[in-house]
């Protein structure tokens, strides 16, 4: 019996449910979390109920209201243990607002603007991504002792200033949906870069669609699906039959999904016409540059430096920087990359030094390559990234 797949498929709804009742996503994570113990202790002897998010969900209430009844006064105590028990009825059937997919909707409502930017994407990738702290601190390139204060604090702030935890309004969702596409972005990426976990990136797809048909008239919705599509078209050719990753300069385009490429470049072409570019719709314009060739070799550098010079001056980041080195490398040769990428702060993130080792080879100065290999293959956080770091160190 695989329980914890159960509470991985179960976990969202079940915090979902219990947060419109609350109103308080740290009650409602936390109680969810003891009737999973519960499960786990019961499950086993009695079997796994005919329907388990049904079981948890009406386990987690009660222990909420048991809680509520423990630490409220008597009078405030019995008002929300009756508030809590007559929603019950109404949770499955009552007013969803107009996000009706119920993980898109949680995610909207922990995105909550109370919260810097940085916090409330790190805080629902951990509550409701499905990523471990390990992986949150690496989508933020931080040591995990970090985020994980990072993640207390948020959690403090959330229940010391008593921030509303609600569905949101339609009027609502605009103030939060940076911090969506951020969330979505990021659980893709964790799918993408890994080679085990391509259901992340199939569900961030899938909420990138519930999402442009829900604001069809955001351009970096739009620009978002296509990036992932772009991405995603790429899987078949990224990936050996052994598992081991293949770099972009070696792989088969002929494997590559057509069908998500043409998408891609559709809804590519659609950002174009409305004229308001940003950070995702000019990252999908770069990567449908590179599907247009049919190798690394053609892949129109100049265009590609062009539109990573518009990404720096709408997201100055230090991971766009690295990549713009690497396509002024093919452009204008490794003695200016490198110059580039010497200048970044960047020192522990494997792909910085990476990159450094591959310009140090192009330039003749195999020792101190190896030496940027070496350091990259000791930041490498993932058995994929560190496989292909010491194929390049080999090689």
């Amino acid at each position: 019996m695989n329980l914890d797949g159960v509470f991985r498929r179960e976990y969202g709804r079940a915090v979902s449910v219990l947060v419109r009742s609350l109103g308080d996503i740290g009650l409602a994570e936390e109680v969810v979390q003891d009737a999973f113990v519960e499960a786990v202790r019961r499950w086993p002897a009695d079997g796994v109920p005919p329907s388990p998010a049904g079981w948890l969900i009406t386990t987690a209430r009660n222990r909420a209201i048991d809680r509520l009844r423990r630490e409220a006064t008597r009078e405030e105590r019995h008002r929300q243990a009756l508030e809590l028990l007559a929603a019950e009825r109404g949770d499955e059937e009552g007013e969803e607002g107009v996000v009706r997919d119920d993980r898109l909707r949680l995610i909207f409502t922990c995105c909550h603007p109370s919260l810097a930017m940085g916090v409330r994407v790190a805080l629902t990738l951990r509550l409701l991504g499905g990523l471990t702290t390990e992986e949150v601190a690496r989508a933020f390139l931080v040591p995990e002792p970090t985020m994980a204060q990072r993640l207390v604090r948020a959690k403090n702030k959330i229940r010391d200033a008593g921030i509303p935890y609600r569905v949101p309004y339609e009027a609502d969702l605009p103030a939060r949906l940076g911090g969506v596409l951020a969330v979505l972005y990021l659980i893709f990426n964790e799918g993408y870069s890994t080679v085990d976990r391509p259901e992340l990136s199939a569900e961030a797809i899938r909420l990138g669609r519930v999402l442009a048909a829900l604001m069809p008239d955001e351009p970096e919705v739009t620009g978002l699906l296509a990036l992932m599509l772009l991405s995603e078209s790429r899987r078949p050719a990224r990936v050996t039959d052994d598992g081991e990753l293949v770099l972009l300069p070696d792989q088969d385009r002929g494997r590559w999904d057509r069908g998500m490429v043409e998408e891609g470049h559709a809804l590519v072409r659609q950002c174009l016409r409305r004229g308001r570019p940003g950070p995702y719709q000019i990252q999908a314009a770069i990567n449908a540059v590179h599907s247009d060739a049919p190798t690394t070799g053609e892949t129109d550098w100049a265009q590609v430096v062009a539109l990573y010079d518009q990404l720096m001056v709408v997201a100055p980041t230090p991971v766009v920087a690295l990549n713009r080195a690497v396509a002024v490398a093919e452009l204008r040769g490794p003695a200016e990359a490198l110059d580039l990428v010497d200048a970044l702060a960047l020192d522990r993130y494997h792909l910085h030094h990476s990159v450094r080792g591959n310009l140090l080879r192009r330039l003749g100065r195999p020792d101190e390559a190896a030496a940027a290999y070496e350091t990259a293959l000791r930041m490498a956080t993932t058995d994929a990234d560190r496989t292909v770091v010491r194929r390049l160190l080999d090689g």
